[in-house]
């Protein structure tokens, strides 16, 4: 994702969300110092897992489980969105991917990442705390922001854990994205999560539709 293409999107949902900038950038300086110091994955390894497969996209919202028993997960790469990960290693698959802002059940997280998966450990204003207590725990990371870029910390687009697992399939080549657990129209959200559902829902159908 070029930033640039990114930027007035980005404008648009802080001005909606009512979120800092300044603290986005804050928190990516942080991440990226922690990366230094920590276990890091090279970029290319996400095309290697992602590069013409077909991808199951699972998000945490309550019809996940249920949509999981549909599908075949052993012919997709798996990849999940923060909380989504504890119901997916609960159904007896290791994602491949986490997509994760540390948000959801980091502990399972954490069993999933000693068991093979990658994490993509995302940093906004308001997970740095949650950087700087679970990132030395983990290994095989790596970084995401959604403000600028830097040399550690990525930037693939996307502004949500579950819309963010789609621009990453999208931007390293999947053959075909499928979408489980995701519930845009949940009523059971506070109005925080409920404008977020809404951005989420824009910018993948926006994504896919390219």
């Amino acid at each position: 994702m070029e930033f640039a293409k990114w930027e007035p999107v980005y404008s648009r949902i802080l001005e909606d969300m009512g979120f800092s900038r300044k603290e986005d950038e804050r928190a990516a300086l942080i991440l990226s110092r922690l990366l230094d110091h920590s276990r890091t994955a090279d970029v290319s390894v996400l095309h290697e897992l992602i590069g013409e497969k077909n991808v199951l996209v699972c998000g945490n919202a309550p019809c996940l489980k249920e949509e999981l028993g549909s599908v075949d997960a052993g012919n997709h790469v798996v990849i999940a969105a923060d909380g989504a990960a504890a119901v997916v290693l609960d159904f007896g698959v290791v994602p491949d991917i986490i997509v994760t802002d540390l948000d959801g059940d980091v502990g399972k997280e954490i069993i999933a990442n000693n068991r093979g998966s990658l994490m993509v450990v995302h940093a906004h204003g308001d997970n740095i705390d949650k950087l700087e207590r679970y990132v030395p725990l983990l290994h095989s990371i790596v970084g995401s922001t959604q403000s600028v870029p830097l040399k550690n910390v990525y930037n693939f687009g996307g502004f949500s854990d579950g819309d963010r697992c789609v621009f990453l399939a999208k931007e390293f080549g999947a053959a075909k994205i499928i979408l489980i657990g995701f519930d845009f129209n949940d009523e059971d959200v506070t109005p925080t999560k409920k404008k977020k559902l809404q951005w989420a829902k824009r910018l993948i159908r926006e994504l896919l539709s390219q």
